[in-house]
């Protein structure tokens, strides 16, 4: 009898867990898990999505030609070279179907986004991890691990979870010394959070090796509606048009996005928020012996002594209705990723370790 088996690497890849969103028997529970903007959407997005559902009968754009503008608008680039998809997830899934098959390696840094090896494995390719420096992504580690059977480099930048990043130096010396068949990713997930950063879209413009994703998840608050989208050279764009579904947005997700990407006081309001809780969050935490790298993103990632007193302290945050985010399977067990809430929020976590804290001297 013939065995019915998927294709070779798909039972390798473990399920992806996200972050937990609610705690058994406790109420007024904060969500500071999945890096989530704490004030939600834009008040105009809110109104698009609403506004939306009376024509909720009809097909959406193929080819997001409204939310594509909108977005080349917002930040100075060529609509020609946009994909839009269902989170930036979608784009990267997309780049592994397209140029990854049996034999092929991806490279991904040890504590990059798990995305990166599960699309690969899903392709049929091998990942290949490489190390960081002290939790930032190390360029000649990359390039030391590039040979001719590499296709793709995922580096996120900011990254997650360790919310470090790498300057446009670092990023073009990268780009600069891959092999000719390979393709630079550079996911720009936490990219609106870094003041003066194009999230690499310069640098695609001047090489024909790079590709940026990006996604309104995070900044512009619509993780529920599931809505991403990369830059890149024409060329390519070309190539990931032919296996997106033609309906992959749906009406609501196009409309929703294209009020949010345009609403740019409301971001600049978060923003600006994000930066003071990240820093005054980031500060108070130090004081109680809990350091962490500077973060470029909208959290943070507290180190602790050991994995016990993180776990310990998780614990302790969960009796409290905190909710944060164990990083062990990132190879972070010390660690705890805290997402940067609002202003209550940041000072109900700092209360309640160092409340953790005193209990545990």
């Amino acid at each position: 009898m013939t065995r019915i088996t998927p294709q070779p690497g798909i039972m390798d890849i473990a399920l992806y867990q996200g972050g937990a969103s609610h705690v058994d028997g406790v109420v007024d529970v904060i969500k500071l898990s999945s890096n989530e903007n704490p004030f939600g959407p834009s008040p105009k997005a809110i109104a698009a999505c609403q506004a939306s559902a009376a024509g909720l009968h009809r097909y959406p754009s193929t080819d997001h030609s409204a939310l594509r503008s909108a977005i080349a608008e917002v930040y100075g680039l060529d609509m020609k070279r946009i994909i839009c998809g269902v989170g930036s997830d979608e784009i990267i899934h997309f780049l592994c179907q397209a140029y990854v098959g049996q034999g092929d390696e991806v490279i991904h840094t040890e504590h990059g986004f798990a995305m990166y090896r599960i699309s690969t494995l899903a392709a049929g390719g091998t990942p290949v991890e490489v190390p960081e420096d002290t939790r930032r992504v190390d360029v000649d580690a990359i390039l030391a691990a590039c040979n001719d059977r590499t296709k793709l480099i995922f580096i996120a930048n900011p990254n997650n979870p360790t919310a470090t990043m790498i300057g446009l130096e670092e990023i073009t010396r990268l780009a600069s010394g891959l092999p000719p068949q390979a393709l630079l990713i550079l996911d720009g997930a936490y990219a609106e959070y870094v003041p003066d950063y194009d999230g690499g879209a310069a640098l695609i413009e001047a090489r024909e090796n790079v590709v940026m994703t990006r996604t309104f998840s995070k900044m512009h608050g619509l993780g529920g509606l599931r809505v991403g989208w990369g830059y890149a050279p024409k060329a390519i764009i070309d190539v990931l048009n032919r296996i997106r579904g033609p309906f992959n947005l749906s009406t609501t997700a196009l409309e929703t996005a294209e009020a949010a990407v345009r609403d740019t006081d409301y971001a600049a309001m978060c923003f600006a928020e994000n930066a003071k809780w990240r820093e005054r969050l980031a500060s108070e935490l130090d004081k109680l012996g809990i350091p962490s790298d500077k973060s470029e993103a909208n959290f943070i990632l507290a180190r602790f002594p050991s994995e016990a007193d993180a776990n310990a302290c998780d614990d302790h945050l969960k009796s409290q209705g905190i909710l944060v985010r164990r990083v062990a399977g990132y190879k972070l067990p010390t660690c705890l990723r805290i997402t940067v809430g609002d202003g209550p929020s940041c000072q109900r976590v700092v209360a309640a370790i160092k409340t953790f804290c005193e209990q545990a001297a």
